[in-house]
């Protein structure tokens, strides 16, 4: 089992890699007898479980916390909880709905702790910036809807940590509102109201999606200095004007008016 991308050379932030077990044997193993079997001392059990799982984990980890590394720390934190404490799962639940339960649990405790102490992350030279190389499986969006997407992923990090959590699994994941209600352990009332609040600030927070208008605090961006340059723009490169203005009513240019006074003496 390895850590994150970071710890590895560098690279892409993903979730944690769990080296798949032998497909062979445990492949249609269910989800309760591979638990079983983790517990009883099969050490390929638990790494096919979460191999099984790992993808829709990461999803709800990434898009609840909103950081792919506070994302892949969040999930690594789970795997290691759920492997301690397989012995003490009651069956009551199904096993992804107990997985899914550590992991937005682990993310929700990284979110505020991050509140409690807020930080200020350094320059990391070793970090692409190649947005493509993702190291691991996470919901994309086509390339012309990019912005979008991460205007809507800014808009869901505004949102309280419970009424966020609720949105990412109803809304993003598609789970039932009953499933969520036992993963996160709360009446299925409880995540209606949750959800109801959070699509209420949604849709304050991205009305200008549906309007096309150019949401508050983004409009100073698009200012332009008095030769229509925008600002940050190359002093180099001349602005877009408004066109030569146009003379005065009655004022010719200088030619013109020679020409009409020398039709005048010719009349006169």
């Amino acid at each position: 089992m390895t850590g994150r991308g970071a710890e590895t050379g560098g690279g892409p932030v993903g979730p944690p890699t769990v080296l798949p077990a032998d497909s062979g044997p445990l492949a249609g193993t269910s989800d309760a007898d591979l638990l079983r079997a983790h517990v009883a001392g099969d050490r390929d059990a638990f790494a096919e479980l979460f191999h099984r799982h790992r993808d829709r984990l990461w999803a709800v980890a990434v898009r609840t916390i909103g950081d792919r590394e506070e994302a892949a720390d969040a999930l690594q934190d789970a795997l290691l909880s759920a492997h301690r404490a397989a012995a003490r799962f009651r069956g009551d639940s199904a096993v992804t709905t107990w997985l899914h339960r550590i992991v937005v649990n682990a993310c929700l405790d990284r979110i505020r702790r991050r509140q409690a102490h807020p930080t200020v992350p350094l320059p990391d030279g070793n970090r692409s910036d190649d947005t493509g190389a993702t190291g691991g499986v996470e919901p994309a969006a086509p390339a012309p809807d990019h912005d979008t997407a991460l205007v809507v992923r800014q808009a869901l990090a505004q949102l309280p940590t419970e009424q966020r959590a609720a949105l990412v699994l109803v809304d993003v994941q598609g789970y039932p509102v009953a499933e969520v209600a036992r993963i996160l352990d709360v009446a299925e009332g409880t995540v209606k109201s949750r959800c109801a609040r959070g699509r209420a600030r949604l849709a304050v927070l991205l009305g200008h999606l549906r309007t096309g208008s150019v949401p508050a605090g983004e409009t100073a961006g698009r200012a332009t200095d008095h030769v229509g340059r925008r600002p940050g723009a190359d002093r180099n490169v001349p602005g877009v004007t408004d066109g030569n203005p146009r003379p005065p009513e009655g004022v010719g240019s200088g030619p013109g008016r020679s020409r009409q006074r020398a039709d005048q003496r010719e009349d006169s």
